[in-house]
């Protein structure tokens, strides 16, 4: 057996309470749901890359992109990627934006991917992402 081991990078700060931003386990990544929040400030609390959707939306996918790479992966080894929105009137830029941005990474082949509506984010997030990442 594998052993399992927690992933947080250095722009992460360390979670609230007791769970990983990510953990691998033999060639399976899996991360946990990241949200809109800048880098990592040492003294500061975490703060939102800005209210709109688009700002949280890129450092959201930023942020999960530094959890794969932690974990040893990247975007093409991603199997499944599931998006909560907070209002169903996002999907529509959430869709564009997220396409876009994965047309500037260069991906292979898009992973499966699953968008709901989930209220019970943090007052002023919009956007939360988790994914899925198979290794080799």
């Amino acid at each position: 057996m594998s052993e399992k081991t927690a992933i947080t990078p250095d722009t992460h700060t360390a979670p609230p309470a007791r769970f990983s931003h990510g953990v691998r386990k033999g060639n399976i990544l899996q991360v946990a749901g990241q949200v809109g929040f800048l880098p990592h400030v040492e003294g500061q609390p975490p703060t939102p890359a800005g209210p709109t959707l688009r700002e949280q939306t890129l450092q959201t996918l930023e942020n999960v992109r530094s959890v794969l790479e932690a974990g040893g992966a990247g975007w093409d080894d991603v199997m499944m990627i599931r998006v909560y929105l907070t209002d169903t009137a996002h999907f529509a830029e959430m869709n564009g934006i997220y396409n876009t941005y994965f047309e500037e990474q260069g991906l292979k082949e898009a992973p499966a991917a699953r968008t709901t509506v989930y209220v019970g984010l943090p007052a002023g997030l919009l956007i939360e992402i988790d994914a899925l990442a198979v290794l080799g």
